[in-house]
């Protein structure tokens, strides 16, 4: 019976605590990774939701990056991560959804290991183009006999991205056919995109601006479903004759699986205010982005539709290995 209650006695003392720890929550620095490389957009990104949270929460929010891996060693290091709040991923979408698509070995599941926190922005992707080139829109460059026999090229910022899949899902749906040509990066993939030795590119304005606004380039329409406020004059895909080739980029926070849900809460209710602040809106508006807030359940929903969404896409771009 004396053993008996020692038990109990340590169980209640242990769930108080963990009670206590949740409620005092955070405790410590917070670390935001991201799986890319420092000073790109998503780390500037992380820098504001990480001031955001810090004031709201009243703690140190420190971003960290842990590139490489096609972004698989940053999230791997938060799905291992303790669940108590004190790791977060801050990643876009492809991580979730173009990941399992196209790495069957992959060492974490990101349904299963991985809780969303939200949804933190949408970033529209542009379908682009030389202003050198004749074409003033996409039917123009569709209709170009050039783009249906395989003897054009258009750039990506690497095999298996957003931009590779979402180019050739646009590429399915109007019936063209075209070279892929992966680049390191976005800033050698526009610098052939201006020459003409690739004939377009989807990619969002954050590495686009600089030759838009220098006329080297010219946008023939928006990858999301509506009209991106940032070109407002620019069409839409379906607007351009192209309905069904829709996707937008997205950034979403997350904690690792098992993380207590009042921790979870905590974070979700901190993020939503933050992210609905006129000023954290014009920051990411200067960063070509969307603050745009979506709960744990829209995220997680979003992530099963974009998966089956995206699979003809990797399909055809022989990214889904062969069984």
């Amino acid at each position: 019976m004396h053993f008996s209650r020692i038990i109990v006695a340590a169980f209640l003392f242990a769930t108080t605590g963990l009670c206590h720890a949740q409620a005092d929550y955070p405790g410590k620095p917070v670390r935001i990774i991201i799986p890319y490389a420092a000073g790109g957009g998503v780390d500037a990104v992380a820098r504001l939701v990480a001031k955001g949270l810090g004031s709201a929460l009243g703690q140190n929010f420190i971003v960290e990056a842990r590139p490489g891996g096609n972004t698989v060693i940053g999230a791997e290091t938060v799905a291992r991560s303790a669940p108590d709040g004190h790791t977060l991923l801050l990643s876009g979408g492809s991580t979730m959804t173009l990941l399992p698509l196209t790495q069957p070995r992959l060492s974490f599941n990101p349904l299963n290991d991985f809780v969303p926190i939200g949804q933190v922005s949408r970033v529209p992707f542009f379908l682009a183009v030389s202003s050198a080139l004749p074409y003033k829109t996409a039917r123009d460059l569709f209709e170009d006999p050039k783009t249906r026999d395989g003897s054009l090229g258009y750039a990506s910022n690497g095999i298996g991205s957003m931009s590779h899949l979402g180019a050739e899902m646009l590429l399915q749906r109007a019936g063209a056919k075209m070279i892929h040509a992966p680049y390191n990066g976005f800033v050698p993939a526009i610098s052939d995109l201006v020459s003409g030795r690739v004939i377009m590119m989807m990619a969002d304005l954050g590495p686009l601006g600089g030759q838009l606004r220098g006329g080297s380039l010219r946008l023939l329409a928006v990858a999301s479903p509506q009209r991106s406020p940032f070109m407002p004059e620019v069409p839409t895909l379906a607007e351009a004759g192209y309905p069904g080739a829709e996707f937008e980029v997205w950034l979403g926070l997350y904690a690792p699986a098992k993380t207590p849900h009042e921790i979870v809460t905590k974070l979700t209710t901190a993020l939503n205010t933050v992210l609905a602040t006129p000023a954290m809106r014009d920051e990411f508006a200067k960063l070509g982005q969307d603050a745009s807030y979506a709960d744990p359940d829209a995220a997680r929903q979003r992530i099963v539709a974009e998966q089956k969404a995206f699979a003809p896409a990797a399909r055809a771009a022989n990214l889904i290995p062969k069984e």
